[in-house]
């Protein structure tokens, strides 16, 4: 039952032996639902010294009669409970939302007399038509809603089986509703704006002129795949997956050394900019609040992947904490990535060409309106790079006229609010060993003078960071982050390092005395550096959902450990801010983001002088 490896995702099996065990303690009832179910991962001393033998899964419960909560966490090697702690709601804010919840809310809120009133009001006369969209409700101090568990709810109309229903919002209209009383405790009905009539279907007509690309390799892919353990050229890693999470990367090493013991995107926060009083509490924090692992799609050749594919199926935790097999959650495979390296000598007349390749491990998720594919891409260079790319439908409103600042009208009468999305990487880093330490570097050109009379002179400064903190990007100095180990050199010297490059982008745009930035705190810094801490997992906290605020990063650096040659966590804050294009109507072509982590002197000279010429090159040989 148990799986072959400490770091493995939980097996079907394991969901089902840490349930009977929470069954068995008297911890389930008819009314108890999960609202997550994972790996509760082993200390990684213990994982590098081969000392684990306990498997342990860890859940979040709720009891939907009750609103009871509590944090758990299973032995299911040994079959019994490690841990019980009940949570309070009020400091700790609430667990995940249920997949049940969703249609638990269309009900509450379709049976309520006064939203039923405000629809029609709006001249929607077919009830049936209205998609009840149950938003994560955030946190603001409001009265009597300390210790709820609520969500905020938006609607749409949807005219026909095949119609958009984000072209038709039903805007200034908002149900408040508690999800343990199961009813409406207030509504918001501000305006009665028109509901944009326009069709928002994208099928049509099909472009012709686009003839087939195929993508082949005869003697099949160059990796391996045993199991969860994937080794590619120099490269070896292992693969999990997490309904919270999504993928997650381990022990990534290159060459037989250590990189990355875990690499992994545990948060990110989409604030709306939108202050109008049905829509400024929309911010979603899409991992901590719906867990983006549970919304992966099932993968499938020729659409979402194309050449010589590998698969992983994921298994997740439904609200009994019964497993279900996500078919295809996982694609793996190789591309070409144009040049590697290329020169053509005027001395000796040689003309050398190489192509460079990378390996590619993906999944997509669909969170609501937005589908979210995530790409870890590993090179034969000894790159490693990170992005992700953000689709699906921009979320809508009523348009209410010209100039409106806080939205752009995408179609007659249509808006699409302003937004961010801040993505948070945790980066465990382990380059060359655990002894790793991080230097801020900046460039510099210098004044005319004495050592510089043309003014030509450029300079790079390095700033050592020694106690954990965060910190920011600065375009105009190209700042980038070195990880470095102080106790390994290469041939030259040098300490051993990987360099971050991140993309500068705007940080949170939220006021600084907005609870918001209090509940996003992660997002206020591009960088932040921590001594390793099994405990710390998630950038904004364990718990997200209606949380008031002050958990996460700014919290695990105020006792600024030490971080200069210790075993330390990097994390990183990335992401664009969306004013949307019409462009972006119906369907949202592509926009990417995401991090690049090179070699700064991890190898001793180019690591890619060993590959072959390609084969179809003329000049091969």
């Amino acid at each position: 039952m148990a799986s072959s490896h400490p770091l493995d995702p939980v097996s079907a099996d394991e969901f089902l032996a840490a349930r009977d065990v929470l069954e068995k303690a008297g911890l389930l009832s008819p009314s108890t639902r999960f609202a997550y179910m994972g790996l509760d991962e082993p200390p990684k001393q213990d994982v590098l010294e081969d000392d684990v033998v306990d498997r342990r899964v860890r859940a979040f419960l709720i009891d939907v009669a009750t609103g009871e909560l509590a944090d758990v966490v299973v032995s299911v090697s040994r079959g019994d409970l490690i841990r019980h702690r009940a949570l309070d709601p009020k400091a700790d804010g609430q667990v995940p939302i249920l997949d049940e919840d969703f249609a638990r809310v269309d009900e509450i809120v379709r049976s309520d007399p006064q939203w039923q009133q405000a629809v029609v009001r709006r001249g929607i006369t077919d009830l049936a038509t209205v998609r009840v969209c149950p938003l994560t409700a955030g946190w603001y101090g409001h009265p009597g809603e300390e210790g709820r568990r609520i969500v905020r709810v938006l609607a749409f109309v949807q005219e026909s089986a095949t119609d958009l229903a984000w072209a038709h919002p039903i805007d200034g209209l908002a149900a408040y509703v508690d999800l343990i009383e199961g009813r409406v405790y207030q509504l918001i009905d501000e305006a009665d704006l028109p509901v944009p009539p326009e069709s928002g279907v994208y099928q049509g007509p099909e472009r012709t002129g686009l003839r087939p690309i195929e993508i082949t390799q005869p003697d099949g892919p160059s990796f391996r795949l045993d199991g969860h353990l994937l080794e590619w050229q120099n490269w070896s890693l292992r693969i999990g997956f997490d309904a919270r999470e999504g993928l997650s990367l381990h022990q990534i090493s290159v060459d037989g050394r250590p990189v990355i013991y875990r690499a992994s995107i545990p948060e990110m926060v989409v604030p709306y900019g939108d202050p109008g009083p049905a829509r400024y509490f929309q911010t979603y924090f899409d991992n901590g609040e719906y867990l983006i692992g549970k919304f992966a799609n099932s993968l499938e050749l020729g659409c979402d992947c194309l050449g010589e594919i590998a698969y992983l199926d994921a298994v997740v935790a439904d609200d009994h904490g019964r497993p279900r097999t996500i078919r295809n959650a996982i694609c793996l495979h190789e591309e070409d990535f144009g040049i590697l390296w290329k020169h053509t000598d005027i001395f000796n007349g040689s003309s050398q060409t190489r192509r460079q390749r990378r390996l590619v491990i993906s999944f997509f998720t669909t969170v609501g309106n937005y589908d979210y594919g995530y790409y870890w891409y590993l090179y034969l260079d000894g790159t490693i790079e990170f992005e992700v790319k953000l689709t699906g439908v921009i979320w809508t409103s009523s348009y209410p006229g010209k100039d409106y600042p806080y939205a752009t009208e995408v179609a007659p009468g249509l808006g699409a609010p302003a937004h961010q999305h801040l993505f948070s990487a945790r980066l465990d880093m382990m380059v060359d060993g655990l002894t790793n330490a991080v230097e801020e570097v900046d460039l510099h050109g210098q004044p005319i003078g004495p050592g510089n009379p043309y003014g030509n002179a450029l300079i790079r400064t390095s700033t050592r960071l020694t106690t954990e903190d965060g910190r920011l990007a600065d375009a105009d100095r190209g700042r980038v982050w070195r990880i470095l180990n102080p106790q390994q050199s290469n041939r030259l010297g040098q300490p051993v390092a990987y360099v971050l490059h991140p993309q500068p982008a705007p940080l949170l745009l939220a006021a600084e005395g907005s609870t918001l930035f209090q509940r996003a705190g992660f997002a206020t810094r591009h960088l932040w550096v921590t001594q390793y801490d099994a405990a710390e997992r998630y950038p904004a906290g364990d718990f997200v959902n209606q949380h008031p605020g002050g958990d996460g990063l700014p919290r695990y650096v105020e006792a600024a450990e030490d971080v200069d040659g210790t075993d330390i966590v990097v994390w990183h804050t990335f992401g664009p801010t969306h004013f949307p294009r019409p462009e972006d109507w119906p369907v949202m072509p592509v926009e990417r983001c995401g991090f690049t982590l090179k070699p700064a002197g991890f190898f001793d000279r180019n690591p890619t002088l060993d590959v072959p010429a390609p084969a179809h090159c003329h000049h091969a040989g």
